[in-house]
């Protein structure tokens, strides 16, 4: 071992990644030796062929603090420090450094992680956030139709309310179906209407042709009532497919895009809300990500996953289950993923929370006053459930407006 090599030419800054460890007080300092050697340099400790790369590559231990784990047991929490240069400037590589192979190893979370200026400065984060998507869905008296989101910048802001979302759906429907499904829903005040996650590029329903009907059919509704709905097609494929599908939604005049970077990928996310010719908001659906949270021992903890993350690589709006609904998060793991979406972050903006998940319309006031005004509640189903789909979904908007009248609002503002 050759330990008289000259320091490394590095900054000395470091980010700090925050481990949940399911073990005993005898073995947690060895553990998180460990984990600071395997996320860096996988390599023997004592093998390390020069003090530079021990003293300013490997991951060094900054905490070891006890802590009571999600599911009741006993644990540690761990913060490990690892040099900025390490991550490079890929979010890729950050997401390596920070649980690449230790997610493989059992009694791992990663909890939280704290990135300084000089890291975060590498990303550019959402495009549109809470306040870009409110201003697309502003009138505009240079464009009566509806403010194009790479205008909304210009807009003026309106006042504040939740924002309303549904789904195109079931998969089955032909385009021309989804589209008539899709005016409806604009004629009825739905903010937001997305293809539902299952939509692909089946051959009952391709692409192509539902995302020119139904950008068409949610714009003629717009025209009827004055509305600023915006749709949303899933931009979801193979790798070297998303872009063209990305560009011909917008060319067919969709007002955002569905990913979901669980199945595509966070960085390929990343590159969509980076373009500068694509310019959509995109809302970002947790499909895959699941098994990443749901184990209170193992995986990602559900802020860092559903948000923190998500903004990192560029999301304006995060969808995830509501308690209650058809999933089995928490009240508290739902309020820890909607902290996260609208806490500091370096200069990126805040995102809008989605609950969703089985919601139903006598929920709403529970929604507005869980997540307040600067969130999105998605309802697909329920809003079916009545003789009239226009007049359900009017009622959707009357109730949430209703329940954001007032003081149930104004702690949440």
């Amino acid at each position: 071992m050759n330990s008289s090599k000259p320091p490394l030419a590095l900054s000395g800054e470091r980010f700090t990644a925050v481990y949940r460890l399911a073990v005993e007080a005898a073995e947690v300092e060895a553990r998180a030796r460990a984990i600071g050697l395997e996320q860096t340099v996988e390599f023997p400790e004592a093998l390390i062929p020069s003090d530079a790369i021990r003293e300013q590559i490997v991951g060094e231990i900054a905490a070891i603090t006890p802590c009571t784990r999600t599911d009741g047991g006993s644990g540690f929490e761990v913060s490990i420090r690892y040099p900025v240069e390490a991550a490079g400037s890929e979010l890729t590589q950050l997401l390596n450094v920070l649980f690449g192979n230790v997610a493989l190893q059992p009694g791992v979370r990663l909890q939280r992680i704290e990135l300084p200026p000089a890291l975060l400065e590498q990303f550019r984060g959402p495009r549109f956030g809470i306040a870009g998507l409110r201003r697309a869905l502003v009138p505009d008296p240079l464009h009566p139709t509806g403010t194009p989101p790479e205008a909304a910048k210009a807009s003026s802001t309106p006042p504040r309310r939740p924002l309303l979302c549904t789904a195109l759906k079931p998969m089955g429907l032909s385009p021309s179906e989804l589209a008539e499904l899709a005016y409806r829903l604009t004629l009825g005040g739905i903010d937001l209407i997305k293809d539902d996650h299952g939509l692909a590029d089946q051959p009952f329903c391709r692409f192509d042709e539902r995302v020119a009907r139904c950008a068409e059919a949610v714009h003629r509704a717009n025209q009827e009532t004055g509305g600023h709905s915006l749709y949303l097609p899933n931009v979801t494929a193979p790798a070297p497919a998303v872009m063209a599908r990305a560009q011909r939604a917008k060319a067919d005049g969709a007002g955002g895009l569905l990913f979901c970077p669980g199945l595509a990928g966070l960085d390929l996310m990343r590159v969509l809300a980076d373009d500068d010719a694509l310019a959509l908001p995109i809302l970002s659906h947790p499909a895959l990500f699941g098994g990443l949270a749901i184990n209170p021992g193992t995986g990602i903890a559900h802020g860092l996953l559903f948000a923190t993350l998500l903004r990192l690589a560029g999301a304006d709006a995060t969808i995830f289950p509501h308690s209650g609904g058809r999933f089995t998060f928490t009240a508290s793991e739902c309020q820890e993923i909607a902290d996260a979406a609208q806490a500091s972050l370096g200069t990126l903006q805040p995102i809008w929370p989605v609950p969703a998940g089985g919601m139903r319309l006598e929920r709403v006031p529970e929604l507005v006053d869980s997540y307040g005004s600067d969130s999105i509640f998605l309802i697909g189903g329920d809003l079916h459930a009545g003789p009239d789909l226009v007049e359900r979904c009017q009622a959707f908007r009357a109730l949430v407006e209703r329940s954001a009248d007032g003081s149930v609002i104004d702690g949440h503002q």
